[in-house]
């Protein structure tokens, strides 16, 4: 080969003396990430991670990624093509990081995404640690995201191919050098095609269902879990009109999200034309839910802190771009200012249900420039 010449995955040497640590869920994306590569004739390495406690999460009908019977698939799939393929135990490092961050984070009336947290921490920085510990080149996920090289030899992101699986959201923390180290197989293809490979392959989960729920709460009953880790969290408080009257009362601030409209617990009769409530606030110090109609949600500023940036933005010049703050929205348009502090996001229209917590991820048209945690929302 060429000195010139580059492998598929970016490398000026032949795929045997490629190596690639492919980190497998058990689910079919990253099965066929390492089936594929494998069958190009890379030098493959398969890593899963045990996470948390299975418990209930072996239960086949759990819907969850990285339960018990992931594992058992990922190892399943490794025999059966004949590469190489380890379980490491990182349920230490993923409870501090992501469960206790969970709980901690529902605890202050916000909004988690533990999804991102993972990829922040666990999977980008403890699991690709690992890889390089394995001698590999690159280290390759089954994220429907497609990563680029610009003219000057820079990675950068763009949003799937398929919108519909795009899975940028979930990638914003994602750093320069990390992007240097990691591949994206699937961000050209569609699930369809995907799951084509898989059959074609012979792989075991090729009808596997995907991944649904957080992976360690198999049940979707958050609430319980979080009651469990921290007590106080169940501890009764009022139900506050955003008028200020006191029109009920909750069993804790964790059963409840900004936007919520059902399963408030209060009766009718308490706004004109007996107009459905929402949660407009939680407000944990005074273990407050406040309550109003649906304009009352509506916001068009977004503060935002602990940012990242894969794109250059000058501090406090406001740029166009668009901005998900739903990992299943299409992008809206917005204007961005950066500065020393975080980041503050103007929507061109207000929206409803925006919560501390969630993340906004922001893009220049499909390219995907970063974007950090929501601490505060407001209107101009």
């Amino acid at each position: 080969m060429s000195d010139n010449k580059l492998n598929s995955l970016g490398f000026a040497k032949p795929p045997p003396e490629t190596r690639v640590v492919v980190a497998m869920s058990g689910g079919v994306d990253s099965s066929v990430c390492a089936a594929m590569l494998h069958e190009q004739g890379y030098d493959v390495v398969g890593i899963t991670l045990q996470l948390y406690d299975h418990g209930e999460a072996i239960s086949s009908r759990s819907k969850t990624c990285c339960a018990g019977q992931d594992i058992h698939d990922a190892r399943s799939v490794a025999e059966e093509l004949g590469f190489p393929h380890y379980v490491l135990d990182y349920e230490s490092s993923f409870r501090e990081s992501v469960i206790e961050d969970f709980a901690d984070s529902y605890m202050r009336g916000e909004t988690p995404i533990p999804c991102v947290k993972c990829n922040q921490t666990v999977k980008f920085q403890d699991m690709l640690k690992a890889a390089r510990d394995l001698g590999a080149d690159c280290m390759v996920t089954g994220h429907y995201i497609e990563r680029l090289v610009d003219g000057e030899g820079a990675a950068y992101l763009k949003r799937a191919h398929d919108a519909g699986k795009d899975q940028s959201y979930f990638l914003f923390a994602t750093t320069r050098e990390q992007l240097d180290f990691l591949r994206f197989p699937l961000g050209g293809m569609s699930k369809d095609i995907t799951r084509g490979h898989a059959k074609r392959l012979g792989l075991l989960n090729a009808d596997k269902p995907d991944s649904q729920d957080i992976c360690f709460v198999p049940d979707g009953d958050y609430a319980k879990l979080v009651k469990k880790m921290r007590p106080d969290s169940a501890k009764s408080g009022d139900i506050v009109h955003i008028d200020g009257r006191i029109i009920g009362e909750h069993e804790g601030i964790i059963h409840y999200t900004i936007g919520q409209r059902k399963g408030i617990g209060v009766g009718g009769g308490v706004s004109d034309n007996n107009e459905p409530l929402y949660v407009i606030e939680l407000k944990p110090q005074e273990n407050q839910v406040i309550v109003g109609a649906k304009e009352d949600l509506a916001r068009n500023v977004l503060r935002l802190s602990e940012c990242n940036w894969l794109f250059h933005v000058g501090d406090n010049a406001p740029i166009d771009i668009e901005v998900k703050f739903r990992s299943t929205m299409q992008p809206i348009a917005a204007k961005l200012s950066v500065s020393n502090n975080g980041a503050e996001i103007i929507l061109s229209e207000p929206k409803y249900g925006i919560s501390a917590g969630q993340a906004a991820v922001c893009y220049v048209n499909d390219r995907m420039i970063g974007g950090g945690w929501i601490t505060g929302t407001g209107n101009v």
